[in-house]
């Protein structure tokens, strides 16, 4: 399949009220509203295509660039590609949905990661943050060096309540996945979101959110999920 095809099929599966849904979530114009569950067809006729990703990310189309993120060959991307998938994300479902997941395959996932979550801007800095949750969540905990992990969270805990708020939401979600699913710093996490409580994230036109770490770790523990690692990144 060429591009003009994949665009001809992701055109027909649009609906008027996906559409919205993602436009109020901070997609813009080109879209065409395809929820991501119906694209696994399309996904299953054409598996793995780096070079078609690549058309596909660049028509800027919002459901193309997610589409894309489920066909690349993430071990074929290089830094530079990455940093420019990551320029052309303009909202929070692009960096951390696209991006991030897509990051989290590759073998370069934390030298990028780190240096987005050091570059000061919102989305690269939710982006890296993003990446990690997806890492931490399906790779074994030796993958990890345990006192890095264990600096960031300290990062997280005293800079939180005063970061961009797309980023607040990605350091809340990895606090809260070391929390969960990396056993060796469990209880230091649990014990640092008490410490973080509530954090509110504000957000355009919407009622702002209250996310509470410590409590989410709880629930799940509660429910037998403690080191939990989900078996897949991508869907």
């Amino acid at each position: 399949m060429n591009l003009e095809m994949v665009m001809q099929e992701l055109e027909a599966l649009g609906k008027e009220r996906t559409k919205k849904m993602y436009m109020s979530n901070g997609a813009h114009e080109p879209l065409f509203g395809v929820a991501t569950g119906a694209m696994k067809p399309i996904a299953k006729k054409i598996k793995i295509n780096q070079p078609l990703a690549e058309e596909l990310y660049a028509t800027g189309n919002y459901d193309a660039m997610y589409f894309a993120g489920i066909i690349a060959d993430p071990k074929a991307m290089t830094v530079s590609d990455f940093d420019q998938w990551m320029d052309a994300a303009y909202f929070y479902m692009l960096s951390d949905y696209v991006v991030a997941v897509t990051l989290a395959e590759a073998d370069i996932a934390q030298e990028v990661a780190d240096k987005w979550i050091a570059s000061g801007e919102e989305l690269r800095m939710s982006a890296g943050w993003s990446c990690y949750c997806w890492l931490l969540g399906n790779r074994l905990d030796d993958e990890f060096s345990e006192s890095k992990i264990a600096n960031m969270i300290e990062i997280v805990k005293n800079t939180i309540h005063e970061s961009p708020e797309r980023t607040k939401f990605a350091m809340n979600t990895f606090l809260y996945t070391v929390g969960l699913s990396y056993l060796p710093l469990h209880e230091k996490a649990v014990e640092i979101a008490k410490e973080v409580g509530p954090v509110e994230v504000r957000r355009d036109n919407k009622k702002s959110s209250i996310l509470h770490a410590y409590e989410s770790i709880q629930k799940d523990v509660d429910k037998g999920r403690l080191g939990f690692k989900r078996k897949y990144v991508r869907c």
